[in-house]
């Protein structure tokens, strides 16, 4: 597929993925989310670890309104069809990454933007960066993973505020809620996101292991964690990044992990 709603690129074991229309802050449209989904299936074949940003000013506004047909019965208007065939794919696509996920937020991540910057394993966000759960103010619930993100992410009564009262949560707030993992200056962000990225791909394949864990660990009661910890255990204890750890650390030398 080739891209031009996207910039996709790998070097030194990172995809960078870029969301690439900054003339609409990014926004949605079955185009660039096809691409999106495209890229993201490639990555993990290519790279150790992703980069997700968006280009110019903002990380994204969320789906374009462009184009939308009012005209339409209520019968005909079932925006629940785009999201079972491309938001929802991208949410599960970001959830089974055997590799960890970079998310780089600058300006305004709205919408469904918001809910794909707080899928990151690690969220940088600049210090112009707000979350921004715009859906009620156009009558529309939460969607791309929303409501099950905040909910885990803040609790329910703050995840309340963000979708009902539809505010916006500057860079600052959001650290202080633990929604994002650290906050810089605007001008240092492509280049911490880049260097958190390559420390990332640079690490065992056991990161891959651990983002998976956390995830199922989600909804997964104490003792079926238990056992998927088991299990990943004994996988992680199988690779050879396992044994460089090792000799490594009993020789007092830094690791070299090939992700194997």
């Amino acid at each position: 597929m080739s891209y031009d709603k996207i910039a996709y690129t790998v070097e030194d074991g990172v995809a960078s993925i870029r969301l690439n229309d900054p003339d609409t802050l990014n926004a949605f449209t079955l185009p660039m989310l096809e691409q999106l989904l495209d890229a993201l299936r490639k990555a993990p074949q290519e790279a150790r670890a992703v980069l997700l940003s968006g280009e110019g000013r903002g990380f994204g506004a969320g789906a374009s309104l462009v184009g939308r047909d009012m005209d339409m019965t209520a019968s005909e208007r079932d925006l629940g069809a785009m999201i079972a065939s491309h938001y929802n794919p991208m949410a599960k696509a970001i959830r089974d990454l055997e590799i960890p996920i970079v998310t780089a937020v600058r300006g305004p991540a709205a919408g469904a933007a918001c809910a794909l910057a707080l899928m990151g394993d690690v969220i940088i966000a600049s210090d112009t960066a707000y979350f921004y759960q715009a859906f009620r103010n156009i009558a529309l619930v939460p969607d791309a993973g929303s409501t099950y993100l905040l909910t885990r992410a803040v609790g329910r009564v703050r995840a309340m505020q963000m979708m009902m009262l539809g505010e916006k949560i500057p860079a600052a707030t959001a650290l202080d809620w633990g929604l994002v993992t650290r906050v810089v200056a605007d001008d240092v962000l492509d280049a911490e996101a880049l260097a958190l990225a390559s420390e990332l791909a640079n690490g065992p394949k056991a990161l891959g292991m651990i983002r998976r864990q956390a995830w199922d660990a989600l909804d997964q009661d104490f003792d079926t964690s238990l056992e998927s910890e088991r299990i990943n255990q004994r996988a992680a204890g199988q690779t050879s990044d396992f044994v460089a750890g090792v000799m490594a650390f009993l020789q007092k030398q830094k690791p070299t992990f090939t992700g194997n």
